[in-house]
C-alpha cells in the first residue's frame, strides 16, 4: 500500500492482514470487502481472510503477519504520515509481541515519518507499550476508536498508554459517546458505509466533549 484517500494521513502501511469482528464499529468495514476485491485479484496476503455471512462479507478471524511489509518504509525518502494497518489491526490478539516489536522497530529506524497507529484495543496496546516500549518515539502517534457509549471505556485504557501523541477516531460515530476531561491530542470524525445516520445530537456531544466545532476534525486538546 502506499497513496491513499483517507483525509487525516498520507499514505498506508499494512503489515498486518486480517482482522475480526468486536463490536458495532466493524459492522461495514471497508476492509472486509477490500480484503475479498484483493483476494479474487490473487494478492496471496489476502487469500482466506474473509466468509460470507449473509449478503454481506465479514472477517473470518485469520489474522496475517507479513515481514516482507517491514521494508516498505525505509524505501519511502519522502516524509509521509503513515496509517499502521489500515485494513486491520496492529494489537490483534493473533498477532504476536515478537511481531509487534518488528514493526516498532521499524518505526524507530525511520524517525523522517509520522506513524499513526488506531486499534479497538487499546487494553493490549497500554499493556504492551508500557511494558515492551523503552523509549515513547516522537513519530509514533497511538489511538483508539468510539464509535458509541458502549465503548468509551476505550479512552480509558487510551489514557494509560505512554506516547508523544494520543488521538481518539470516532470513525464510525454510530451513537453518542461522550468523552470528557483529557486523554487525546486530536480527534477524528466520520459516518461509515452502510451505517445508520450520523445524527446532529451524537456528532454535537462528541464537538462539545473535545471542544470543537468544526463538525470534522477538532483542534488539539490543551495540555
Amino acid at each position: 500500500m502506499a497513496e491513499t484517500q483517507i483525509e487525516s494521513t498520507d499514505a498506508t502501511w499494512n503489515p498486518v492482514a486480517g482482522c475480526s469482528i468486536v463490536t458495532a464499529g466493524c459492522t461495514h468495514c471497508y476492509a472486509m470487502e477490500m480484503a475479498k476485491r484483493l483476494e479474487a485479484m490473487g494478492v496471496e496476503k489476502y487469500a482466506g481472510l474473509t466468509r460470507r455471512s449473509g449478503k454481506r462479507t465479514v472477517w473470518n478471524g485469520v489474522v496475517r503477519e507479513d515481514r516482507g511489509a517491514l521494508a516498505l518504509p525505509h524505501a519511502w525518502k519522502k516524509p509521509r504520515k503513515i496509517f499502521v494497518n489500515s485494513t486491520s489491526d496492529l494489537f490483534h490478539e493473533q498477532v504476536s509481541d515478537a511481531f509487534i516489536l518488528d514493526v516498532w522497530q521499524v518505526m524507530r529506524d525511520t524517525p523522517r515519518h509520522n506513524y499513526q497507529i488506531l486499534t479497538k484495543r487499546p487494553e493490549r496496546m497500554a499493556e504492551f507499550v508500557s511494558d515492551k516500549i523503552k523509549t515513547i518515539l516522537p513519530n509514533v502517534w497511538l489511538g483508539t476508536s468510539v464509535e458509541n457509549a458502549d465503548v468509551v471505556g476505550r479512552v480509558e485504557d487510551l489514557r494509560r498508554v505512554p506516547a508523544a501523541i494520543r488521538f481518539i477516531s470516532f470513525e464510525p460515530l454510530i451513537g453518542p459517546g461522550k468523552v470528557i476531561g483529557k486523554g487525546s491530542d486530536e480527534t477524528w470524525c466520520s459516518s461509515m458505509t452502510g451505517a445508520t445516520p450520523m445524527t446532529q445530537t451524537s456528532v454535537r456531544t462528541r464537538s462539545e466533549s473535545s471542544e470543537g466545532r468544526d463538525g470534522q476534525r477538532t483542534p488539539p486538546w490543551p495540555p
